[in-house]
């Protein structure tokens, strides 16, 4: 038995500009972070038969892969070139579709393993473009870059995507201290809505394709705002990327109808009147969680918030990125098999 841990991330800037429309035409930029709230993915080869078993919110046990309805599961069994003889067994810290990229650390995950289960382990590079293949180009998801290298990469990173989908990845320059106090000062909470980004992202995308010059000049606003958040942060002007949070938000609530709706714009008014300085809705938006950053207030805000029906997640950075927890087939246990990564490297 093999098992990984994959984590999942919030955007600090840039979000959407990942979108192939976009970075096709304009190069994309985005600036996240990972979590220390994880997919876990535990594969194993059945003694008894061939038979092929995915366990999610559903179980299914057919002969072959190409059987599957799990569309990840299925195309990276083909990817890997496993047909059939397969356990996989998946568990998150968050559900689908709460906008923190579940879908992406299933597939970074789920790849991670199988590759450790073929003795064929690859990088972190590697394997987040080869997780983008399979849900972009394979499966034809409207979704874009950034959740594939976060959950591969982890930490505060940083995306420059050129124009051909060449992604150079480099790790935020953030002292320790101000690690801190972003860990402390940005509170997450979940909205207690779960929905499908892939019509929003379509949406998007339609909007970039067509020219549509409200959407395009949005995302043009979000890169913009994206570097100047990255240099915000790593100078450790958090007030100033507070307020940036807001103007982001507002950027982001034109690219389409369905990224917030009146009960989330009312819940945005009280964040602000409790502390907030800015915030906004992870993801696609029109559903998952919302991040604000407060520097004072903190009780304040959050008593008001889940007087609200909101519930906050609790979390710290994950600096580690996908890693292979256990590998039972040759006896080691623990990350010790962790990919080794140097993002200047």
């Amino acid at each position: 038995m093999i098992i990984t841990r994959t984590p999942f991330r919030i955007t600090l800037g840039g979000g959407g500009t990942d979108l192939p429309a976009y970075y096709s035409q304009y190069g994309g930029f985005i600036f996240a972070a990972a979590l220390d709230k994880y997919m876990f993915i535990s594969v194993n080869r059945p003694i008894v038969d061939d038979l092929v078993r995915v366990k999610y919110t559903q179980s299914e046990l057919v002969s072959h892969r190409d059987q599957l309805k799990h569309e990840i599961a299925r195309e990276a069994m083909r990817l890997i070139g496993m047909e059939r003889g397969l356990e996989i067994v998946s568990m998150a810290d968050v559900p689908a579709g709460t906008g923190l990229g579940s879908s992406s650390c299933y597939a970074v995950g789920l790849l991670n393993a199988l590759h450790t289960m073929k003795r064929q382990p690859v990088g972190f590079q590697e394997l987040a473009e080869e997780a983008c293949r399979l849900e972009i180009e394979i499966l034809r998801k409207p979704i874009g870059k950034q959740d594939q290298y976060l959950a591969a990469f982890g930490g505060l990173t940083v995306l420059e995507i050129a124009r051909d989908g060449a992604v150079e990845v480099t790790t935020a320059d953030v002292s320790d201290s101000v690690v801190d106090e972003l860990q402390r000062n940005l509170l997450v909470f979940y909205t207690g809505t779960e929905r499908s980004s892939l019509d929003i992202l379509s949406e998007q995308s339609r909007g970039v394709s067509t020219s549509q010059h409200a959407v395009v000049d949005s995302l043009h606003a979000i890169k913009e705002m994206g570097y100047q958040i990255l240099e915000m942060i790593e100078r450790g002007n958090l007030t100033d990327f507070g307020l940036a949070l807001d103007k982001h938000w507002q950027a982001k609530k034109k690219l389409s109808a369905r990224v917030t709706n009146p009960r989330f714009d009312q819940l945005y008014e009280l964040a602000k009147q409790n502390g907030a300085l800015g915030g906004k809705i992870s993801g696609a938006g029109g559903g998952g969680f919302f991040v604000f950053y407060a520097e004072t207030r903190h009780h304040q805000l959050r008593r008001a918030l889940c007087a609200a029906g909101l519930r906050e997640m609790r979390y710290r950075f994950d600096f580690e990125g996908t890693k292979v927890m256990a590998n039972l087939t040759d006896g080691t246990v623990h990350g010790q098999r962790s990919l080794a990564w140097h993002a200047h490297a």
